[in-house]
Order: structure tokens, then sequence, then C-alpha cells
């Protein structure tokens, strides 16, 4: 027997075609006999039917009815008659915003108008603050009229302005762009930190007086910085205020010029954040002794690009909450094209950035928005969940992220509460909660307006000027917990159209309802009066720490409020908006509600102190108890 593997034998051609005839006729025969058998089986089928068929009567079983689910039938909601006065001219406000702008169409021409509310001289009224720029050093066009200032105009008590610049040392000229507003040399009086495009500017109010103490004081920054929002704080609670300053991009004339940025394909459009670097944050620690430490790197707020290394930050709004409960401030920053920032507090005086873990960071497709303002509050009534309103670039909608209760986890709920829909198209800068109406929920105002005078050639849903908007808080129960206002509701001068920028709200003449100023870029502001009469009673607390272990502002205190059965809490901060400060004192909407049970003071250092028996309807001047009390 051979090893050899037998080799396959070669087949001719004629023997081939014999092998495929001859597989033919047997698969031919197989095919047949196939069919014979199915036609035998389906014979067999049919007869057992015939002989088993039933009695031409056929049983029909009725379908269970389908139980649909409940409508949910929704509380009737009676929107609120809210109007609003334009009183800018009758007050006495002369203020004109001069951004620079010429024809170069430079970015920082787009961005400026922060303004505040504060009393300057310590007569209880709340005085405006004015925020200006300037024109450019190189403007060609000759100007006879003067040098563009800062405003400040001091309230006689019943809404009524007088323009104070001069007398109070604020006369100053610069490319300013917000304002921080806050006592952090613990003397009673509130001292002023101008952010600006170039050198910032601090000066120390004495009795009423402004002056310059920026250079002994070590916040000037950089003179090629871009700030924009800051805020006073007291990040390490050792009882006096530190500074935050938010830094945009990094911008030069010659850069922005460089770049082909055009609106139509020829005429020259402003630029786009994408096309500049980022920067950092920065934090100047207090030392107690007039002068700031830049604690920034140390603290843990210089964030990188995790892919090439450079500074991520586009920052322009920012705001103070204490998120975890843990009884220190942590920080929001909006960040323009790039993710928001939350840092938390670690209480040893740095921070952990955790706005992507938070869920904070991004809109609920994971993409980043122009951000530009931002608030945040307890908005709804009954519910520990904190919410962090966010204005975004115009076919971006405003984000409402809203925490789990007791976890510092967050989702955006602009879409399912109204909000959303309702902003998508408006270019949106500043936004605050305020209790407009006194009935005990905070409703939501955005402050709008584009950054292209012609943006109408190329998109023909958007207008360089924009209403401001007032969101109602329908409460929770509510489908549209957001309802926007129209005109019907808040009057023509409310929702007439302006290039907004910065807000900030106050009570301007002693009625307890809270009035609205609106900031605008190369324009005047506009002061609405609250003209509301819906009869809802009001109580406003005017809080003053003891100026060694919590600071004198009461920055961080948070108050709680308990009348009728409901429960309000707000944190003490100005800072909130776009650029901007609101008053210090804090006002909560009682509604029908003629008596407060309980108000609870949790003051920055941890101690706490209640109060009752407190009479509606009025401002109260509270000094932090020297122990605690109950």
């Amino acid at each position: 027997m051979s090893n050899k593997k037998a080799s396959p034998e070669r087949t001719t051609a004629p023997e081939l075609e014999e092998e495929l005839e001859r597989d033919d006729a047997i698969i031919g025969v197989a095919l047949k006999y196939s069919a014979v058998a199915l036609l035998l089986i389906g014979s067999a089928a049919a007869g057992a039917w015939w002989w088993l068929r039933p009695d031409g009567s056929v049983d029909v079983t009725e379908a269970a009815p389908i139980e649909l689910p409940e409508t949910r039938v929704l509380p009737k909601v009676e929107l609120p008659s809210i109007p609003f006065t334009d009183v800018t001219e009758s007050a006495g406000i002369r203020f004109v915003h001069e951004n620079g702008a010429y024809g170069e169409k430079l970015l920082p021409e787009t961005m400026g108008g922060g303004c505040a509310f504060l009393d300057y001289n310590g007569d209880g009224a709340q005085d405006i603050l004015l925020v200006n720029s300037q024109r450019w050093p190189w403007d060609p066009t000759p100007s006879g009229s003067p040098e563009a200032t800062h405003a400040l105009y001091a309230n006689d008590g019943q809404g009524n302005f007088r323009d104070v610049t001069h007398e109070a040392g604020l006369t100053v000229s610069m490319y300013g762009m917000g304002v921080a507003v806050g006592d952090y040399d613990n003397d009673g009086d509130p001292d002023l930190f101008f952010s600006a495009l170039g050198r910032n500017r601090l000066f120390r109010n004495d009795g009423g007086t402004y002056v310059e103490v920026t250079d002994s004081a070590g916040l000037a920054g950089g003179d090629q910085e871009w700030s924009t929002s800051t805020g006073w704080f007291d990040y390490d609670n050792d009882g006096d205020l530190d500074l935050w300053v938010c830094n945009y991009i990094v911008w030069s004339r010659e850069f922005d010029l460089s770049q082909p940025f055009t609106l139509t394909g020829s005429d020259r459009a402003y630029g786009r954040p994408q096309d500049f670097e980022g920067t950092y944050s920065q934090l100047f620690r207090n030392d107690g002794d007039g002068a700031f430490t830049d604690v920034s790197e140390e603290a843990g707020i210089q964030i990188r690009n995790p892919t090439t290394g450079v500074p991520m930050a586009k920052s322009l709004g920012l705001m103070f909450s204490d998120f975890d409960s843990d009884g220190y401030l942590d920080v929001v920053v909006a960040n323009d094209t790039v993710q928001n920032f939350l840092f938390r507090n670690r209480g040893d005086g740095t921070f952990e950035e955790i706005g992507a873990l938070a869920g904070v960071a991004f809109d609920i497709s994971g993409n980043a928005r122009g951000a530009m303002g931002i608030d945040a509050a307890l908005f709804r009534e009954g519910e520990d969940c904190v919410g962090i309103a966010i204005g975004n670039f115009a076919n971006e909608m405003t984000a409402l992220y809203v925490s789990i209760p007791g976890t510092t986890q967050f989702s955006d709920d602009a879409i399912a509460n109204g909000l959303g829909p309702n902003t998508r198209l408006q270019l949106t800068f500043a936004v605050f909660f305020v209790d407009a109406d006194l009935d005990g929920r905070l409703d939501l105002f955005a402050a709008n307006g584009h950054l292209e005078e012609d943006i109408a050639k190329v998109q023909a849903s958007q207008t360089y000027e924009q209403s401001p908007q007032l969101f109602w808080n329908a409460g929770a129960a509510h489908a549209t917990e957001f309802v926007p206002l129209t005109a019907e509701h808040l009057e023509k001068d409310f929702v007439r159209p302006m290039v907004g920028r910065g807000a900030s709200y106050a009570d301007i003449d002693g009625d307890g309802d809270l009035d609205i100023l609106i900031a605008a870029t190369g324009q005047k502001p506009r002061l609405l009066r609250n003209d509301q009469q819906t009869g809802g009673h009001w109580l406003r607390l005017r809080l003053e720490g003891n100026g060694t272990t919590s600071n004198r502002d009461a920055v961080g205190a948070i108050v709680t409020v308990e009348a009728a059965g409901k429960t309000q809490t707000r944190t003490v901060t100005r800072t909130r908006g776009y650029l901007s400060q609101c008053e210090r004192p804090v006002t909560f909407g009682l509604g029908d509600a003629e008596v407060v049970e309980r108000v609870e003071i949790r003051w920055p250092d941890g101690t706490t102190q209640t109060l009752t028996d407190l009479a509606v309807d009025q401002l109260h001047e509270v000094v932090q108890a020297d122990v605690e009390s109950s």
C-alpha cells in the first residue's frame, strides 16, 4: 500500500456533461416526488378541516377595554400684571455708555456695560453706579465731548437721582467692563473694584468719597488682561472679603484686525471667541492690611485644556453659593464657547473643579455654549434643589441646571419647564432670579441684545436690539414652570428692544418691590420702576456681620424665612447677572401672609441667629449677635 496520497483525477468535458445531465435527471425525479407528497399532505389537511369544520358560527372574544392613564389636571394659572415704567429720564439718569466703536469692529466694543446698586453714602437709599468704557486711543474721529467716565447717581430715597460722580471721586476714564461692590476693609461702607480691558482699579470708600488704592492693594492685574465679571466673597471664612476676577480671552487690536471676520462675505464683522486663546480666572486673598495676594495657582483655579495644556477659560459670568452645604462658598463660572466651571471649595484654601461631573459644564448634547450671565437660587417652592441659570448665545437656549436635592448633581431642565424654547432666539447676557410680584416664588429676568447691528441681513430671525424678558414662576405643579410674560402683563416700557448687557435690581423707592436697571453697550441704560399692585406682602433684611469672624457685608450668610407654612431661603451675595452687582438687602415676597413666624440666619462664621415676630412690609436691620441665639 502506497504512502502517497492519491492525486485527484481530471474529468474531461464530455464526461462532465454526462455527469451534469445525470444529476439533473435525479433532481427532476426528486422534485416530482416532492410535489406529489406536498399535494397529498395538502389534501389530507383540507379533508380534516372539512370533517372537523365548525357549524358556521364564529366565536368572538371581546377585547378588554384599554385603561388609559389619567389626564393630568393642571392648576389653572392666571398670569399676574407686573407693569414696569421706564423712569430713566424722569429719575435724572443721563448716562450714555461709550464703547469706542467707530468702524474697526473690535470685539471688546460688544461686551461692556456693567452696573450696580449700592448705598455708597450710608443713608439707606439704593444709589446707582454705571460702568463706562471709552474711545480708543487710536480713534481718528475728532471729538469735542468730554472724556467718558463712570457715573454715580445718589438716590434721595424716593427714586430720584442726582449725579455725584465728581464729588464722590469717580470721574475716572478707563475701558471698563464690570464692577464688584464690597466692604473689603470692614469699615462699614462699600468699596469698588472695576474690571477692565487693561488695568483694573480699586477705590476705597472713605465716608462717601472714593480714593484709588489699586497699587497698594496689588489688584491692577496685567496691562494686557481683559477682565469681566468680578465679585467679593470670603472663600476662607476668615472674616474679610476676598476677590474673584474673571478674565475673558487673550486679546489685542492687531490680532483682532488680522482675522478675516465677515458677516456678509465682504463687510467686516465682530470676531468669535473661538479664534482667541483662553485665560485664567484670578483669586486674590485679602491679607487684612489693605493688600491682597494672588493665590490663583495654589488654590487650584487655573484650569488648562487637558489635550493642549493651554489655559481653557473664557470667563464672563460669576456666582457664589454653598452648593454642598459645608459652610464654604463654592464658585460657578460661565465660560464663552468652552465648558462652564463649578469650583467646589474644599475648605482648606483650595478648590476642585467639578463642572463636568456635576452636569453644569455642557448642554444636554455635550456641547459647550456661548455662556454669559449667571445666577443661582433655591427657586422651586418646597424643594431643596438649587437652580443655576446661565444666559447663552443666540440660537442656544438659556440653561437651567437643577440639582438633585441634597447633592451637587445637576440636570438641565430648561426644556422641561418651558424656559428653553422661549429663549432660543435671544442672545442673553444678564440673568437673575427676582420675585417681581412678591408672591414668594422667584421669577427669572433676562437682558438680551445681539453683537452685530446688521445681523438681520444674514439671519432673519435675529435683531440687534432685543426685548428684555421676565419669566413668571408658576410653580413646580404647572407643566410650564416658567411662563414668559408679554407687554400685556409688563407694559410696553419693559419689552421695548435694546442692546442689553449688565442688569441689576433694588428697591429704589421704598415700596418693597424690586425695580430693575438694565445697562447697554453704546446706548443709554434703562431704569424700570416696578409698579405692581398685587397686594403681596414682603420682608426685607439688611444683614451686618460682626466684622471679625464674619465679614461686615454678611456675604455668604444664609437666610431662611417661614411664613404661612411656606419656607424660603436666600444666600446673601451681590454678585449675580453679568458684570453687575445687586443691592445688599435681601427681599422675601410673602404673598398673602401677614405674619412671619420665624427667620433663621446662618452667618458666614457658622453661628446661627433666630428672629421672631418681625413685622411685614418693612426693612429690618439685623446685626450679628455676639453669641448664638435661638
